[in-house]
Parts: structure tokens; sequence; C-alpha cells
């Protein structure tokens, strides 16, 4: 009863599920995955994952899971199942080992001093006084100007203040050197300051309009302006840190590589990290988006009962499409069988 369970081809999701799979089962069988009434034993999970085919085709996949897990529509509290599902993808930053004419903004590694205590709304960033209390840390514009030079390592150098920028909010990229090397880095951390959107900066000066603000647009923006830009980039005061990613990725925030297409973030405080989900929304071309995707990945913008970001891969075409994704939608939870149901609402006619 799915919207569109025949049609998917659902072996694409296979990576996927085995590297999620694979997580949870380095867990203890008692650890809980999940939160509230969706929470589970690692080994339900375990028993759920030994049951799918590490080769199946579709049908046999269809199969296994349908046997072993139950889907569960999530809605809001006032029972709405329409939310709000946005892209992301892995940037592409053109950089060199050395500082150059070319190649002079940085890309900071986590600073020394950069303190993180207590967890969800109680946790606070920043950097200790000499008294031990915790003081706010420096906002993108001191950082930009030096500020932590002497305290964050430098990763590489870049060629564009922009491209970085947009790095710092899909929180992965690949950085290509000219011989044609390419590392990945991924997010180590941030500067504990509010975000404000490069979209949002740009609509406030009336430099852009109302629905032209996609990530393309606005950065397409940014470079053609490059007198304003730097100022108005500043204007969004979370700076990010990255650290290298050794072999496949981008690696999400499960610790497993995204899979393009099939990987989701999500809020999980819902959404329990490695749960297949079904989902039901169209891409930014008004095309059916309805398949079989992992949750492996969360965003400090993916918040709420029914919010989602579909990872679309690397470099620009990922962008073409990621940049522009504002879709509403509808997910379902596939969780192990057995057990006590959710109080949520399950399929039905």
């Amino acid at each position: 009863m799915l919207p569109g369970w025949r049609a998917d081809a659902v072996e694409e999701a296979l990576p996927a599920l085995a590297r999620s799979c694979a997580a949870i089962a380095r867990k203890a069988p008692t650890a809980t995955v999940g939160q509230g009434q969706l929470a589970r034993s690692a080994a339900e999970w375990q028993k759920a994952c030994a049951a799918i085919p590490p080769n199946a085709t579709g049908d046999a996949l269809r199969r296994a899971l349908a046997k072993h897990f139950t889907p569960y529509r999530v809605t809001f509290a006032d029972g709405a199942a329409d939310g709000l599902f946005t892209g992301y993808y892995e940037a592409e930053l053109n950089g060199a080992l050395l500082k150059s004419t070319r190649y002079a903004y940085p890309v900071y590694g986590r600073p020394v001093d950069l303190v993180e205590r207590g967890e969800g709304a109680a946790r606070m960033v920043g950097r200790l006084r000499a008294d031990g209390s915790l003081e706010p840390y420096p906002a993108r514009t001191e950082i930009e100007t030096g500020g932590i030079a002497d305290v964050a390592p430098v990763l590489f150098w870049v060629d564009s203040a922009v491209d970085l920028h947009v790095a710092q909010i899909q929180g992965s990229s690949q950085v290509r050197l000219a011989n044609g090397r390419a590392f990945r880095i991924g997010y180590a951390g941030n500067n504990g300051r509010p975000f404000k959107g490069l979209g949002r900066i740009l609509l406030d000066h009336g430099y852009l309009e109302p629905g032209r603000t996609t990530m393309p647009e606005v950065r397409a923006w940014l470079h053609a302006n490059p007198n304003l830009a730097p100022r108005l980039m500043q204007e969004n005061p979370r700076y990010i840190f990255f650290r290298p990613i050794e072999g496949e990725g981008p690696v999400g925030a499960m610790g497993v590589p995204l899979t393009p297409g099939r990987s989701l973030a999500v809020d999980s405080s819902v959404v329990p990290l490695g749960a297949p989900v079904w989902l039901d929304t169209v891409d930014a071309d008004g095309q059916p988006l309805r398949r079989l995707m992992v949750a492996q990945d969360i965003g400090s913008a993916i918040k709420g009962a029914v919010r989602g970001d579909y990872f679309w891969g690397s470099g620009e075409p990922a962008l073409a499409q990621a940049g522009r994704m504002k879709s509403s939608g509808r997910y379902f939870i596939l969780i192990p069988s057995g057990g006590q149901p959710p109080a949520a609402r399950p399929v039905s006619k």
C-alpha cells in the first residue's frame, strides 16, 4: 500500500541498507536504537537486518522488507502528514596545499581551543576564559580576518570564498588539487553561532527576489558580485570546521558513507538513524520521488516530525537538483516487526 512500492528499483538501496545494518551490527544487542515509541533493541534490528538478502533482486528485497518490517506513516501532532523535503549534495572545491595569490582562502580544521559542553538544547560552544568559564567562540567575521589562525590547522587553501561558504552549508566537500588528486573533507564542528542562510541575507537586502533564492541562484549572484559578497556572507556568523575523510564518502552522521539518491538526512529524535524510510515527494522539477531511502544523516535545519534532506550526490549536476529542491511530501518509517507497536498511524487503505 506504500505509494509507488512496486515501481521503485528498491535494490538500488541495498548498499545503503548494508552500511546501516553493518553499523547496527556493531552495537551491543541490549543497546537501544531510536527514541520514544519507536525505540527498539539493537537485537531486534540485527535480526531484521539479517533477513535482508545481500544480493537481492527488487522483488526479493520487497518480500523481505514486507515480512520483517512494518511501515508507519509519520505525522505531526495534529495528524498532518505533509512536511518539507529539501536536497543537499557534496560540494567541490579547487584547492592547494600551500597558500598563494590564487589559493588564498583557508579551509580550517577543528581549532584546539574549541570547547563543547552539554547536549541538545543545552549544548554550549565556546572557548575557556582564564577562570574556566566559557565565552562565545569568534563569529565568522573574526575568523575570516585571521582571528583563529594560531589555534586552527589549515587543511587546504582554496580559490573561492563563495564556494567554501557553500561547502560549509553542505557540511562536506571534495577538494581537488591542480594535479587532479582529490581529497574528501567532512564536518568536524562549528563555532556555536546562529546560522543565517545566504538566500535570506540576499533577500533581506533586496538583491534577490522572493522565489529566486535557490542555492544555484545565490551562488551565481555572489560570484558575479565579488565586491559585495564578502561583507554579505559575513552576516552568517556560523562557521564550520572540517576534518579529512579517508576512503569512501561523504560520511553522514551515522558514520557510514552516503549513497546518492538513497540516503536521507532526518531529525534523529523522530527517525532512528539506520532505519529504512519510504519517501513520497517530488524533485525540483515536479517529478515523483517515491522510493526506498535510508536515514543516515542529520542537519541543523532538519528538524521536525516530517522533515528530510535528500542526498543527491557530488558536484555540479547534484547541485542543480539539490539547490532547487523544496518539496512537500510525506514518509513512512520501516521498523522491525514485532514488539509493542508505536502510537502512530500504520499504513492503511
